[in-house]
């Protein structure tokens, strides 16, 4: 997905015991005062000493209490609305048509990351984490060097947590690998990003010149690729251009680029994009399932579902920002469920003010309001759900009326005039491992948060599909007349080069659905 947003990553245990100790700290001297100013007896005040069980039963009230939500239903609704560049015309694209426009005058050099092969993960990771608005770092070869040799991202940040905690299914050929990487994790040595290389399996590495222009780019991300290097006339790297920064440019200039606009107003179900096979994971397993299924069958994020498969939650790979400190690793045997509270906890905690999910639209809402959805939330997918929410003061998307009769079925997205064929694979628990020190535990020690507890929990409906990045833009290019190749086969390209104990049961489900 490229989903994505920047990332500080800090430990959900710590960030809560931490809010916990401030809390405890600034009602101490209030406590001790009025305890000294009813006796100065030793005795008196062993005697009304409060326990551990009597403080876990009155905890301190949460700073969260006194937050509001920091992604409204009105931010939204004004987002989609008033752009930040649709009220004028902006005079540097005014007049042009959007495939003209030079790839080059979207780069920006200072967001450009680089690592040398020789940099230890650990290094490598905090320049991932560290103010970076294209969740990438490109390695090259010598530090001298402006070429790009491969990447590092959250997907290969992914894979090596799973390595290195145990959880990897390693063909034949890379056992000895794993198992020399987890071992000098867990002496913490440093292990260069050379090393671990061989872990993930990365699409190819896409450049283009710096006058190339637009159309170019819409076709290759149209086709399923998520970034593209934008190189000089010397070769070097000059700039990365995501999925998320031309959504973004699309969405903010529209106004400029009439056939583009003309597709907002559109709806979701009228346009057929997407599909409605869609893999989710059940809220009440672990986060490691969660991790492991991305991996295995190639995905940036996927929905979190209740028992009815309505959508609570999205977990994608820049969440594993979350698990890089080791007091956050216990997070692995926790729920799905409750690593989303943390995700928004901690976000919140950022922010100053409380977050929802809000990863979801339905058949009836707009393009226009899916894509402001997609740039506020820096996502690379938006779930299809069923219905909106019928709650009038926080619509989970806005309520527009339908264009056939009354009582007719609802359809979901690409099913014009027919009820929606939606097929929602979730994949059975997964089987412990004696080599896995996390899944040989008997029990997960985390309790699982129940859905409603969190705010915009019951805001979604039931999924039936997906509509990522990769299908808006293939949706551009197929309008002005381009031909991108279909993106499904550079899905099943990822999916075929990840190997696991996971996929044999996804693979004979698929035929069935």
């Amino acid at each position: 997905m490229d989903s994505d947003a920047a990332a500080k990553g800090t430990g959900s245990a710590a960030t809560s015991s931490s809010s916990s100790s401030l809390a405890a700290a600034s009602s101490a001297p209030m406590e001790r005062n009025n305890s000294q100013s009813s006796t100065h007896k030793p005795g008196h005040l062993a005697a009304h000493r409060q326990s551990f069980v009597e403080n876990q039963r009155y905890p301190p009230p949460s700073p969260r209490d006194r937050r509001h939500p920091s992604f409204t239903q009105q931010a939204l609704l004004d987002l989609m609305n008033h752009p930040p560049s649709n009220r004028h015309p902006n005079p540097r694209y005014a007049g042009r048509d959007w495939r003209d426009v030079g790839v080059g005058e979207l780069a920006v050099p200072e967001d450009v990351r680089w690592a040398d092969l020789d940099l230890s993960v650990q290094d490598a990771t905090m320049l991932l984490l560290k103010q970076n608005p294209t969740n990438v770092v490109l390695v090259r070869e010598t530090p001298s060097s402006k070429t790009a040799f491969t990447t590092f991202d959250y997907t290969d940040l992914n894979a090596y947590l799973l390595v290195v905690v145990g959880l990897a299914n390693p063909d034949e050929e890379h056992v000895g690998l794993y198992n020399e990487i987890s071992k000098k994790a867990q002496a913490q040595e440093d292990i260069p990003l050379r090393e671990i290389q061989s872990l993930s399996r990365k699409e190819e590495l896409v450049a283009l010149p710096a006058d190339a222009t637009l159309d170019r780019a819409v076709e290759a991300f149209g086709s399923g690729i998520h970034r593209i290097l934008i190189i000089s006339e010397t070769g070097d790297v000059i700039g990365v251009l995501t999925q998320l920064r031309l959504i973004e440019f699309f969405w903010n200039e529209a106004v400029n680029f009439p056939a583009i606009e003309r597709l907002y107003v559109s709806l979701l179900r009228d346009l057929q994009i997407g599909t409605h096979q869609t893999i989710a994971i059940n809220l009440d397993r672990p986060l490691t399932e969660a991790l492991l299924l991305m991996h295995n069958e190639g995905l940036t994020s996927i929905a979190v579902v209740d028992q009815g498969l309505n959508v609570v939650g999205n977990i994608s790979t820049v969440d594993v920002k979350h698990l890089t400190h080791a007091a956050s690793l216990p997070l692995l045997k926790s729920s799905c469920m409750n690593f989303i509270s943390v995700i928004l906890s901690e976000r919140g905690m950022e922010h100053g003010r409380d977050s929802f999910p809000v990863f979801h639209v339905n058949p009836y809402s707009t393009l226009g309001h899916t894509v402001a959805k997609l740039v506020a939330t820096k996502s690379h997918r938006m779930w299809v759900v069923e219905s909106a929410s019928p709650s009038p003061s926080a619509p989970a998307t806005p309520l527009l009326q339908p264009s056939q009769p009354a009582g007719a079925l609802p359809t979901a997205v690409g099913a014009v005039g027919s009820p929606p064929l939606s097929s929602v694979l979730i994949p059975p628990p997964a089987a412990a491992s004696p080599q896995s020190p996390l899944q040989s535990q008997a029990s997960f020690a985390a309790a699982t948060v129940i859905p409603g507890g969190l705010p915009g929990a019951r805001l979604s409906g039931r999924l039936t599909g997906v509509v990522s990045m990769t299908d808006i833009l293939n949706l551009f290019a197929k309008s002005s007349g381009l031909r991108p190749s279909d993106p499904s086969e550079q899905r099943a390209r990822r999916r075929r080069s990840s190997s696991s104990s996971v996929r044999p049961s996804l693979d004979s489900a698929r035929p069935t659905l």
